[in-house]
């Protein structure tokens, strides 16, 4: 692809003789080997597949060679099902989410903008920067939307943590979005961050405006933003939830999509959740030292597969401590989640519920996550997972919580001279067990400082329950993970209900030395009703009474519930409810 674009650039100071030596000698063998030799991989829809039609296509236009074109926009066999336009439609869901997750589509939005903007001049009747409905226009604000507000790529499926929207490929993209779609203030704000354009047209009107602006935005414009997966969106999807702005923005992310193709990890229902910039419950992302190369060559390690895109390497629900879909890739491309509900119309109450049927062959998972900012600026995550089996299983959900445990409110037993794995396969083989409780009947709390804030992870033990704090880099000899905690709760049956609370809270100075608000709020955790078609969680924050009422069969806004409870008849509209008590929370 550079050497097609380079080559358009001396085009005209070389002699005919000196092009044919060029193009007969080293660009058509070339093309030949990535379009003959190379044919199915040429033809692939993927990020790969992105660049080798940008290149050939390239080199075709800088050529002149329209076969070379044709092959590149429409695949070898020139039919339309592979080539350019194919990875248009294939790779990218209605509203620009790209399969793979956001750290991909930073890998091939280059060549994907390159390649539409040397078409928009030599090829403008295909108008292919308007493709369906602007999907590059709709991919690369996706792309922003799913980075933290320090720029970094939220970890979805593969993904290197380091990597953040100030790399060429969105430097790139950007300046030619703003040159083919008009000045954008969001765009700016990423501009100012980048420090750097293009010489194009859209570099040269950014760094006119970023010249002449004496305020602007800090921040790119963070928003709750709901995608769906899959070329005809009808493969899952994926939602992040926001409150705040600046700074002080909450982040919860909730994966129900598909599987993301090669890259992607097998974490169905999986949550992460990002505050004032830190990563609080995070994903591992992958195991890959890029441009390291004592580090197996800056290629994937081996450990990618065998932990980073396990199940337990998520925080989700592992059974009978298998990964879903057993770990098997073919297996888990046949399926994807599926959005019950959702609503973000009340910034007070965000939500998002979604279903997964087919990760294990007799069990149906069921998560609902509520994000919700209460008075006084309290912010509360409400985690009601229903796990539903005729069968006897073992149930694991990790919280990979990223932070110093300050407190517990149970008693544990540490591995202080020992330890041992919590498993031998599927992920577990790599997990240290630092320290192990058994609990019955009561609310568990542990509270860790991430930054200068607190958080606590408040779960309802409802019944018998193991818990574990595990550290990851057990069976790694060659230092190849890096050494992160998790936090996991067990429980034995056939159906079960894991409710937990996330709580933000209170401050810490380490200059002055004191903290603020460091204990939670929250007392207790009820499931007051619960069975196939509705669930009443009810939570004690102090003196105030928390209650959330759900169908968990019905999803229609405008269908009535209602649920008597000791007496006391619960009545709503639509799928869910939040009173704050008893009144509607707003």
């Amino acid at each position: 692809m550079y050497a097609g674009l380079a080559y358009d650039l001396i085009y005209n100071s070389l002699t005919p003789a000196e092009r044919k030596t060029i193009e007969d000698g080293a660009f058509k063998p070339e093309v030949d080997f990535v379009t003959k030799d190379l044919k199915t991989w040429f033809d692939l829809i993927h990020n790969h597949g992105v660049w080798a039609c940008a290149g050939v296509g390239i080199v075709g236009i800088a050529t002149g060679n329209k076969d070379y074109v044709d092959m590149a926009l429409y695949g070898t066999e020139k039919n339309g099902r592979s080539g350019f336009i194919a990875q248009l439609n294939g790779l990218f869901s209605p509203d620009g989410y790209y399969t793979e997750g956001p750290y991909y589509v930073r890998y091939a939005i280059l060549p994907y903008y390159i390649f539409a903007g040397a078409l928009n001049n030599a090829r403008p009747e295909l108008k292919i920067f308007q493709q369906r409905n602007s999907i590059l226009k709709k991919a690369l604000e996706a792309a922003l939307q799913q980075t933290n507000i320090d720029g970094a790529f939220l970890p979805v499926n593969d993904a290197i943590k380091e990597k953040d929207f100030t790399s060429n490929e969105i430097v790139t993209a950007i300046n030619i979005a703003w040159n083919v779609y008009g000045k954008d203030t969001g765009l700016l704000a990423v501009a100012a961050k980048q420090g750097t354009v293009l010489l194009n047209r859209g570099g040269a009107s950014i760094a006119a405006e970023l010249a002449m602006a004496r305020t602007g935005s800090k921040y790119y414009p963070y928003k709750t933003v709901e995608y769906v997966d899959g070329a005809n969106g009808d493969e899952g999807g994926i939602s992040f939830l926001r409150v705040g702005k600046g700074e002080d923005l909450t982040s919860l992310t909730f994966k129900y999509a598909s599987h993301g193709l090669s890259h992607g990890h097998y974490d169905r229902l999986g949550m992460f959740l990002f505050d004032k910039g830190n990563e609080v419950f995070q994903d591992y992302g992958s195991v890959r030292f890029v441009g390291v190369e004592q580090k197996y060559g800056g290629r994937y390690l081996p450990e990618n597969k065998l932990y980073a895109a396990q199940t337990i390497a998520h925080s989700t629900i592992v059974a009978d401590e298998k990964s879903h879909f057993d770990g098997k890739e073919d297996a888990a491309e046949k399926f994807h989640g599926e959005k019950f509900f959702s609503s973000a119309s009340n910034p007070a109450v965000q939500v998002v519920s979604a279903k997964e049927k087919n990760a294990y062959a007799d069990i149906d998972l069921h998560r609902t996550l509520y994000l919700l900012q209460l008075p006084r600026g309290k912010r509360l995550v409400v985690d009601l997972f229903h796990v539903i089996s005729p069968n006897q299983h073992q149930y694991d959900l990790p919280f990979q919580y990223n932070g110093q445990i300050i407190n517990t409110s149970f008693k544990y037993k540490a591995a202080t001279t020992s330890q041992t794995t919590l498993g031998k396969k599927n992920g577990y083989q790599f997990l240290w067990k630092e320290a192990e409780a058994e609990l019955k009947d009561t609310l568990a709390q542990f509270t860790f400082l991430n930054g200068k804030t607190y958080y606590t992870l408040s779960s309802l033990i409802d019944g018998d329950a193991q818990l574990f704090f595990t550290r990851s880099g057990a069976n790694d000899p060659n230092f190849n993970l890096r050494r992160e905690p998790s936090y996991i709760i067990r429980k034995n049956g056939k159906s079960q209900t894991f409710a937990n609370v996330i709580e933000i809270h209170g401050k810490f100075d380490p200059v002055r030395e004191f903290s603020s608000n460091a204990y939670p709020t929250v007392k207790n955790i009820r499931l007051i009703y619960n069975d196939e078609k509705y669930t009443v969680a009810e939570v004690q924050l102090g003196r105030d009474t928390l209650t959330i009422a759900q169908s968990n069969n019905e999803s229609g806004t405008n269908v009535k519930h209602a649920v008597t409870v000791a007496g006391k008849t619960y009545q709503w509209s639509g799928p869910f409810t939040v009173l704050l008590n008893n009144k509607v929370l707003k």
